[in-house]
């Protein structure tokens, strides 16, 4: 059985809910990534930010992304998934909410690594990756 550990990016990290969003782009530069999760002063996903929000939701709005903070940014539930969780079960997370990073997460809550598209494309065979692509990228209704 194929899991979330064996197929997810390892070394993902948390960025806070009150730091700004320059400070997640330089994280995102830093560890050549386009989202990182945010986490609230609990250390509880509160959601994710990606590289397009941080353009498109401050910059090409008009707002300074050192006054911005990234938990502003964050929508809708925060979704993740266990790091034995079974590839179908990433497959129908990431399928059934039309997203294209998932975090996982071990036992202890701990942010243990991401799964992307790339992970996808790169551990399943060809008809699952065009199922996934075929679900995640079809108009919502």
């Amino acid at each position: 059985m194929t899991t979330a550990r064996d197929i997810m990016h390892e070394g993902a990290q948390w960025i806070s809910a009150d730091e700004t969003l320059d400070r997640a782009a330089q994280m995102m530069r830093q560890l050549d990534v386009g989202a990182l999760p945010v986490s609230d002063e609990n250390e509880r996903m509160c959601g994710i930010i990606t590289d397009r929000d941080i353009v498109v939701g401050c910059i090409a709005a008009g707002h300074d992304p050192s006054q911005v903070r990234a938990g502003e940014l964050c929508k809708g539930t925060p979704r993740w998934v266990g790091s034995e969780a079974d590839i179908s079960e990433v497959l129908q997370e990431m399928t059934t909410h039309q997203i294209r990073r998932l975090p996982v997460i071990d036992g202890g809550k701990r942010l243990v690594g991401m799964i992307s598209e790339a992970d996808l494309a790169r551990n399943l065979p060809e008809d699952k990756v065009a199922g996934f692509v075929e679900k995640v990228y079809a108009p919502s209704h």
